[in-house]
């Protein structure tokens, strides 16, 4: 036999130190695993929990699939957790696909099938209310896979994930799996406090190679110099970047031949001439850079591209592609009645779908995105111009990413994207095991500067940070099931606790070294005849007392008010001075040498008081708050002391199954009965205004209210909200914003059984955010019907058949 190289010892070493169940898992599948997939698998198969941090498209979701193995392999169950219903409905299939549709269960909300299946996908949300629950499906659970785990960070939702890895049981091992961010270690480090051995696999490098240019009229060019590893500019880009912001330009071919002066420029921006989104896409088609992601920061904006594209004549599809986006699109759409095919856009977005181009945003039918998104992944649609909430979505890589611009408009004004919106929007280029490479491409324009793009693309992380703070609902479910004392303590281990912690040890040592310097300055201002330190704060109160005089004289002016406050400080002043100088240490002759010292010494000692207010206020800062919200709970008898410690009511029951951002208000307007008098469209309208958000550009107007008594109701409610303000201000908690009633009376006239397209125009809503806060209604009202006496029940229940009609039954069974 021949000796062997140390490379191939080495791989035949690593081969042989594989575990059983993982050499099984690889020989499945069709393709090796990389370095950092086959870490983290090993990890798992050790007994190990891991969190693996890496970048879009790196193949993360390979690790939580042998996961599943694993589990399937000793007997026990798993859960996989996803942040949105699109991703659970697509891993459900993929994994129904791979091991029967007898073995895999899905738990959305809106979807329980199969729930008590070995294998089990679900939103966070679910598992979340499953843990409260006590519910029996957690039995021989051992894994739980939280997909996209950098969720955490979402300031609405992030506290899902928490809770969730906060109150698993603790023989349960929890694979995280997230976005590339800075701070993966301390991340790591929270959850194997929490959970215990927990691995840490970060990975940083690319599954395929991302090339960035920048597009300057119908000429692409790399952003970084060719060759350079350093991130260096390309030259040529700063030099043709320079040339078209300063002077006139001079264009043959396509533009012309016209010259544009830089007064030109200043009156319009298309004298730098730029490609509008058609030649863009035949510029790509042409250099074979399609299916290419173009992202646009508006809706009204991928409309308007789709819309460009189809009048320009753009057909990216032969007859046998657009015959099978029809057979597609026919089956997929079948169901949807005639009469709101046109309000829905329906035949311009076929139109549009047939020649390999569409939209894809929040505001489309969430049937119409779905469908966008399968003949994607066919290759039979080449473009989509989306918004940026596609990147954070289901699976959908493209060859290239297109950025039409490097800021949006965040609902008051243009902001910059940050390094992580770059990151997540161009992760989207380049198809693993179908590209070599990918690309990402931003659009030239006058305020674009080469170097700040360089700048964006060079910082690929972004810190993950907690939005974890305690709720109602969090308060009464967690001393149902654990106690308040003990309640409170679990939520000493949350990881924004820990992140607060992380901050205080950081505050505490610059407490120490400060104290030092304190200390010298004390020693320095010593005085034979007295106390320094006590003259000096008499000195410094004096500075500081007439230095507010000056400021108030300023302002005074004929102010009485202020008039006799400045005489107030006169007083002040003459008390201080008298003070002082019947002090030992005014008749020193080294004084003013000491007052020097003494000056230091206040102005630190200050900064130290300051600092240890900061701490104060950050120790156990959530557990305070929990404390805070019992206090509140106990006020309105949700809780009762038992012993030493606490207790649920049967009012604290009903909080127990409301869910959202008002759930003490619904809790109380139950409990007080005050819905009881409304019909079942009422209460549709009512729960609309619990939950709705309207969006910042809506113009303000006095909303149209449904008639009868709902006027009256909602005082009722106004005033139980008006006395909670009062109690969260009492107790130091954030408080309520006021209801939204902008989808009242659309809402209202939807369940009493007007046409769709009479309620979009009442609403001024596009037809996928009419879908998306009617299923948040019927999530409500779901709750309300559980937690509500038997007849506010029986109107929940029939409010939600009268809502669940048409497309929004359609959207939400299918």
């Amino acid at each position: 036999m021949t000796d062997l190289s140390p490379a191939e010892r080495y791989q035949r070493a690593k081969t042989r130190s594989k575990g059983k169940e993982l050499t099984s898992f690889i020989s499945s599948l069709k393709f090796p695993l990389d370095d950092f997939q086959e870490r983290a698998c090993l990890a798992l198969e050790s007994g190990s929990g891991v969190l693996v941090a890496a970048p879009t498209g790196a193949g993360k979701t390979i690790i939580g699939e042998f996961a599943i193995h694993l589990a399937v392999a000793s007997g026990q169950k798993v859960f996989y957790t996803t942040p949105i219903k699109a991703l659970s409905n697509q891993k459900f299939a993929e994994l129904a696909a791979r091991y029967g549709k007898d073995k895999v269960g899905l738990l959305t909300g809106d979807a329980n099938n199969n729930s008590e299946a070995q294998i089990v996908v679900m939103t966070t949300e679910v598992l979340r209310n499953m843990i409260y629950a006590t519910s029996t499906s957690l039995r021989d659970l051992g894994y739980v896979v939280m997909d996209e785990v950098h969720y955490l960070a979402d300031r609405f939702r992030g506290a899902v994930w928490e809770e969730v890895i906060l109150h698993l049981p603790k023989d349960v091992k929890v694979v995280s799996l997230s976005a590339t961010v800075s701070n993966a270690e301390e991340f790591g480090a929270w959850l194997a406090e929490v959970r215990g051995n927990t691995q840490i696999i970060v990975s940083e490098i690319r599954p395929v190679p991302l090339h960035q240019h920048v597009m300057l009229g119908d000429e692409i060019l790399e952003l970084f110099e060719s060759g350079s590893n350093k991130g260096i500019v390309n030259p040529e880009l700063l030099r043709k970047h320079q040339a078209r912001a300063r002077g006139p330009i001079k264009r043959t071919g396509k533009w012309g031949g016209k010259q544009y002066s830089p007064t030109d420029r200043n009156r319009n921006q298309s004298a730098f001439p730029k490609l509008e989104k058609p030649d863009v896409v035949l510029e790509l088609e042409t250099l074979e850079l399609l299916p290419a992601i173009f992202f646009i920061f508006s809706r009204a904006g991928c409309e308007k591209a789709v819309e460009a594209c189809r009048r320009y004549g753009i057909r990216l599809t032969n007859k046998e592609e657009q015959l099978e986006i029809r057979r597609l699109v026919d089956a997929r759409c079948s169901s949807i009645q005639d009469e709101d095919l046109d309000t829905l856009g329906y035949f311009d977005w076929l139109a549009s779908l047939e020649r390999g181009f569409a939209a894809h945003h929040a505001g489309m039918l969430p049937a119409f995105k779905e469908v966008v998104e399968e003949l994607f992944l066919r290759k039979l649609v080449k473009v989509i111009f989306a918004t940026e909430t596609l990147a954070l979505g289901i699976n959908m890589p493209a060859r290239t990413v297109v950025l039409e611009r490097l800021d949006k408009f965040n609902g008051e004004s243009r902001v910059a994207i940050t390094p992580g919106e770059y990151t997540q929007l161009t992760g989207r280029a380049g198809r693993r095991g179908i590209d070599t490479e990918g690309h990402s491409v931003i659009l030239w324009g006058a305020q674009l500067d080469p170097t700040v793009v360089a700048g964006l693309a060079s910082k690929r992380t972004y810190p993950l940070n907690s939005s974890f703070r305690p709720t109602y609902n969090m308060a009464v479910n967690l001393t149902a099931a654990f106690g308040a004392n003990r309640a409170s303590k679990i939520l000493e281990k949350s990881f924004a606790q820990f992140q607060a912690d992380r901050s205080v040890v950081g505050l505490a040592r610059s407490i120490s070294e400060k104290q030092e310097s304190l200390e010298g300055y004390e020693e320095s201002m010593q005085c034979h005849l007295g106390d320094f330190v006590e003259y000096s704060a008499l000195r410094r109160d004096l500075s500081d007392l007439e230095r507010s005089g000056v400021s108030g004289k300023h302002k005074a002016g004929k102010d009485i008010r202020n008039s006799r406050s400045l005489r107030r400080i006169d007083n002040d002043i003459a008390d201080l001075k008298k003070t002082m100088r019947a002090h030992p240490c005014h008749g020193c002759s080294d004084r003013e040498a000491h007052a020097r010292w003494g000056e230091r010494y206040q102005k630190l000692r200050k900064e130290i008081e300051g600092t240890i207010a900061a701490i104060e206020g950050r120790t156990n800062q959530v557990a305070k708050t929990f404390q805070r919200i019992c206090l509140l709970l106990t006020d309105l008898e949700y809780m009762v002391q038992d012993g030493e410690d606490l207790e649920i009511t049967a009012k604290g029951n009903r909080l127990a199954k409301i869910y959202g951002e008002r759930d003490l208000l619904i809790a109380e307007c139950l409990n007080r009965g005050v819905w009881s008098t409304l019909d079942a469209p009422s209460l549709a309208a009512m729960a609309i205004s619990l939950v709705y958000e309207a969006r910042r550009e809506e113009n303000e107007y006095e909303p149209k209210l449904p008639k009868g008594n709902f006027a009256e109701v909602l005082a009722q409610t106004e005033e139980i909200q008006e006395e909670l303000l009062e109690l969260q201000t009492k107790y130091r908690l954030p408080k309520e914003t006021q209801l939204e009633l902008g989808m009242s009376w659309a809402i209202y006239r939807w369940a009493s059984g007007a046409r769709l397209d009479d309620v979009l125009k009442l609403s001024g809503q596009l037809p996928g955010d009419f879908i998306r806060w009617t299923k948040q209604l019927i999530d409500l009202l779901d709750q309300i019907s559980k937690g509500a006496d038997p007849e506010v029940a029986k109107t929940a229940y029939d409010a939600m058949d009268q809502v669940k009609r048409g497309i929004v039954a359609y959207s939400y069974y299918v």
